[in-house]
């Protein structure tokens, strides 16, 4: 024992006085500025498949969507995120708020053309060829909708025909302001058109702003392929004093929905949405 002691002894003694071994070579300024590029590069594919696969940044130009959504010509418009995983362990849902392809890019491009599209428009370099619009979902597939001048009927798959209660409509306010309809009578609906059966996989569309919205009550066919939805938008990011969640109605089987009543929006990582806000292209549905 004692001599194990003194071995330990001796060895801890001369600890101080060995070398630990050779120094870390210091990086120099032009190694990191060698790394950079590569850093760059990283970022901005990350920021790609954010843009392409997770989640992007529109930019609302026109007042279709008021006032859940702000827009017009030349005025400060809402910038929202939409969510572009909402539906893949589900079927979108009544109610939402939703980005949608409503005109495609009609030329025949080649497939060196497309991989260069991609990248551009991914990166906000040039701007997309198809046409995005914004609106609410209003009817599911294989229900019949009718939109009248009393409101809009729904007839289900299997059920009887109810009057859908939409709270967000707008109508206009004494200072000329559009504001919610909320249990109002006196909402604008529109003029009254036949019924129209939603094939399968597709989806009836309207704007909130009911008198000024290019919608499935004036397309041909008028309904929304699921193929064409782009994403569900489920918050406000711009401006500052816009900021908020895109609430969803909570609507019963007949259609009536609860004052105040939403559905949560989903939640992504705020880090990933940061880093890939900068690298985001800004698209402008109507």
């Amino acid at each position: 024992m004692s001599g194990a002691a003194g071995t330990e002894t001796g060895l801890q003694s001369s600890w101080p006085a060995e070398p630990a071994g050779k120094p870390p070579e210091k990086r120099s300024k032009l190694a990191i500025f060698r790394e950079l590029p590569v850093l760059i590069v990283i970022a901005f594919v990350l920021a790609l498949l954010m843009k392409t696969f997770l989640v992007q940044a529109f930019y609302i130009p026109s007042e279709s969507m008021e006032p859940t959504l702000h827009g017009c010509t030349g005025c400060n418009g809402d910038r929202v995120l939409v969510n572009k995983l909402a539906w893949r362990l589900r079927a979108p849902a009544r109610g939402e708020v939703v980005v949608f392809i409503a005109e495609h890019d009609a030329a025949d491009h080649s497939f060196l053309s497309r991989i260069k599209s991609f990248l551009t428009e991914g990166l906000g370099v040039t701007t997309p060829k198809e046409t995005d619009f914004i609106k609410r979902i209003i009817g599911l597939p294989g229900e019949t909708v009718q939109v009248t001048e009393k409101g809009v009927y729904i007839t289900p798959v299997h059920g009887k025909r109810f009057k859908l209660f939409e709270p967000y409509i707008a109508r206009p306010s004494n200072n000329g302001t559009l504001v919610p309809c909320a249990r109002s009578k006196s909402c604008p609906e529109g003029k009254t058109q036949a019924p129209i059966k939603v094939p399968p996989d597709s989806y009836f569309v309207m704007g909130d702003n009911r008198e000024n919205s290019a919608d499935s009550r004036f397309r041909n066919p008028p309904w929304i392929k699921r193929s064409d939805l782009v994403g569900k938008a489920f918050v406000k990011i711009w401006p500052l004093g816009r900021i908020g969640i895109v609430h969803v109605p909570a609507y019963t089987a007949k259609g009536a929905a609860a004052p105040g009543a939403s559905q949560p929006a989903p939640v992504l990582p705020i880090g990933a949405v940061a880093l890939g806000l900068g690298a985001i292209l800004r698209r402008r549905p109507s």
